[in-house]
């Protein structure tokens, strides 16, 4: 018997788990992973079909984690049906108002104080149990991908013997720093393109799957220092004080100003380090060029904090060397 298709087999789980047989999907988004979205009407109610292929992507993450944001009262799509051995999950449409487009200067605080909010309510009521950890070994997996894919595969540069040393100078310092943090819940990509603008319990949160059990600020610093839009420092670091005072007094952390901060830049260092790297391997492996786009802002961030910081400037350094005056939002040829 011919293998089924998927855009058949997708269509006929949704008629099944609406029970309407006119229900029809058109695509809602796509996102970095193998899985797709979808959305249909149905009952008067729009809904969101989320496609993960077996063997691709797995959805119990999503539902388990998921379960465990709303029970702390977070806004995460309600779950209608879901069947893990098909792959699918038909939930709320939280709408297309993605942060992102209403982020402005006059809007940010008013969107980013519930976005805080969730953070805080993330790190204070949402259990780590049977997460992974974000170790060492994790965080160095991660950092590691921007020599492979950002210096070798997108600038053609071969790090030299002598150039690891400031590579590795620079990973041990943002290592430290993630260690010495209280180990919280952590969305792990918590930004402007996951949180959405809704009518009710902002902001909606989405694309938590991926949780792990990590550094208390480097959600915050996923949000603040959003690999998709930037803030004049002085916000940035009204937003984080503002933050840091309310968590002490939630006796998450007793750091002060200072030592936060340096936590705050070197996590945010962590993830930005990785993103160059991730964002040249969804275009040169995963067929994504658009994502070259978006690295000029990430290198921004690791350039200018990076040189706040005397364990991170000399690879910094390295890493102008072997930009030099390329522009880095075009493809090189393999």
């Amino acid at each position: 018997m011919p293998a089924i298709d998927r855009t058949e087999q997708r269509l006929a789980w949704t008629r099944r788990a609406l029970s309407d047989p006119d229900a029809v999907l058109h695509v809602a988004s796509a996102d970095a992973s193998f899985r797709s979205y979808w959305r249909t009407t149905s009952g008067g109610r729009s809904w969101i079909v989320m496609d993960a292929p077996p063997g691709r992507e797995d959805i119990e993450p999503w539902l388990r984690i998921g379960a465990r944001l709303a029970d702390a009262g977070l806004h995460t799509p309600a779950v209608r049906a879901a069947d893990t051995a098909e792959g699918f999950i038909l939930m709320e449409d939280l709408g297309d108002r993605l942060y992102l487009p209403e982020l402005d200067a006059s809007s940010a605080d008013a969107l980013y104080a519930p976005a805080v909010d969730a953070i805080l309510a993330m790190q204070a009521g949402v259990s780590t149990d049977g997460l992974p950890a974000f170790d060492e070994p994790w965080m160095v997996m991660e950092l590691e991908l921007m020599p492979e894919w950002f210096l070798r595969r997108h600038l053609g540069f071969q790090p030299e013997c002598e150039d690891w040393d400031p590579i590795e100078f620079a990973f041990r310092a943002i290592l430290n720093a993630a260690h010495a943090q209280p180990q919280r819940f952590m969305h792990r990509d918590f930004h402007s393109r996951n949180l959405l603008v809704v009518a009710e319990n902002m902001p909606g949160v989405i694309d938590f799957q991926g949780a792990m059990r990590g550094p208390l600020t480097y959600d915050l610093a996923s949000l603040l220092r959003d690999c998709y839009i930037a803030w004049p420092e002085e916000r940035v670091s009204a937003w984080r004080e503002d933050y840091r005072r309310r968590a002490v007094a939630q006796g998450l952390t007793d750091a002060g100003e200072a030592e936060f901060a340096r936590w705050f830049d070197l996590t945010g260092l962590q993830r930005h380090i990785k993103v160059l790297g991730i964002f040249c391997r969804l275009a040169y492996r995963d067929g994504k060029p658009g994502y070259l786009a978006d690295l000029p802002l990430v290198w921004k961030y690791v350039r200018e904090v990076g040189n706040r910081h005397e364990e991170i400037r000399p690879m910094v350094e390295l890493l102008e060397r072997a930009i030099g005056g390329r522009d880095i939002t075009q493809p090189r040829e393999a």
